[in-house]
């Protein structure tokens, strides 16, 4: 994905944040992300599977410890999403 371009599978607030998150790191810890965005193991392994599906993000799991990471193409997504999240915005503020 090249661009701005609004991307649904991004777009749902808890994913937004995710991505968010994830887009500062390498990896963090699932426990982690679960933590920041207060909502359930279940909650969070949903959007994670989305993001998953999408090939957003992996899942590495060592020892006892599950790991999340987005991939090169879920940081080229995020970085459209957000240019085109600015873009509408920008659109706002001049009609203001």
């Amino acid at each position: 994905m090249t661009g701005a371009a609004f991307d649904e599978v991004i777009h749902a607030p808890n994913r937004l944040q995710i991505c968010s998150m994830l887009a500062a790191v390498d990896a963090m810890e699932f426990s982690v992300v679960r933590e920041a965005l207060d909502v359930s193991d279940s909650v969070l392994s949903k959007h994670v599977k989305v993001l998953q599906a999408a090939q957003y993000a992996s899942i590495t799991k060592v020892r006892r410890r599950t790991w999340l990471a987005l991939t090169p193409e879920g940081r080229r997504a995020l970085a459209g999403h957000v240019a085109e999240l600015r873009r509408i915005v920008e659109r706002a503020e001049v009609g203001s």
